[in-house]
């Protein structure tokens, strides 16, 4: 390769080399005529679209392309989900916030509200599993999730930072910018789309764009009040006041509310 080519062209050569594609398969991917014979003799400047091509394909970084970053990689589907505001409690640690079923509707407007989180009841979970982590309260509505989830049903969720990080066929909730879904989750080979799975068969799974995605929640635990009333079982009875006493509670606290930068 000439050492006297522009940077940006050798790099371009670089690419295909790795790619193990010959001259008229990479214009063919790239999308232009013929081959890039001409491009990598210096004789044709790169365009703005090979080089969106280049960053769509091969997750090129531009700025490493023109020698202006030493990170050759981006990832331009990978979203922040990770939630925008957190609550705090007196002791300044995060505390759980409980979004209802009528909060839900209009939490993917007031994801950076700090001054909406207060209207919103928060508890703090005085165990282990809940420290060092954000989490999140979201009441269950609709019966897509049965059997394991009915509606009026809490789940807690544990944020998480971006999509990479969630498994398959685990639960989310995952708050796009019109709706709250409380879903299993499949990956798909196009990094721009995630299915999203029900557990109750009547119905289908759909796939959405993971651009979509405002902020993303792992299900751990769930809260129910559907303890059997009738029932002598002296456990069962001593968790049904436990769960009666939790609910009283979230009628009552208030956060404090911190924005995320």
């Amino acid at each position: 390769m000439k050492t006297d080519l522009p940077l940006e062209i050798r790099r371009f050569k670089q690419i295909r080399d790795e790619q193990n594609l010959t001259q008229a398969e990479f214009a063919d991917v790239l999308g232009i005529k013929n081959s890039t014979a001409d491009i990598e003799r210096g004789r044709t400047k790169l365009s703005g679209h090979v080089v969106m091509q280049l960053l769509k394909l091969f997750k090129v970084n531009p700025m490493w392309l023109f020698g202006e970053s030493r990170q050759k990689e981006i990832d331009l589907y990978k979203a922040d989900t990770m939630p925008k505001v957190v609550t705090v409690g007196e002791d300044g640690h995060d505390n759980i916030s409980m979004v209802n079923q009528k909060a839900a509707a209009g939490y993917p407007h007031n994801v950076q509200d700090t001054e909406w989180y207060k209207k919103l009841p928060a508890f703090d979970m005085p165990l282990p599993q809940y420290r060092h982590a954000t989490y999140r309260g979201f009441q269950v509505e609709g019966d897509s999730m049965l059997p394991d989830f009915r509606p009026e049903d809490w789940v807690l969720a544990k944020a998480v930072e971006s999509l990479n990080l969630a498994t398959n066929n685990k639960v989310y909730i995952i708050v796009l910018y019109d709706s709250v879904l409380l879903k299993k989750i499949e990956k798909q080979n196009d990094e721009r789309r995630l299915k999203l799975i029900s557990t109750n068969d009547i119905y289908p799974p759909y796939t959405i764009e993971t651009k979509d995605i405002q902020e993303l929640w792992e299900v751990t635990s769930k809260l129910t009040f559907r303890v059997n009333e009738h029932s002598e079982n002296s456990i069962l009875k001593k968790l049904e006041a436990s769960m009666e006493e939790l609910k009283a509670q979230l009628n009552q606290v208030s956060p404090k509310v911190h924005k995320k930068n």
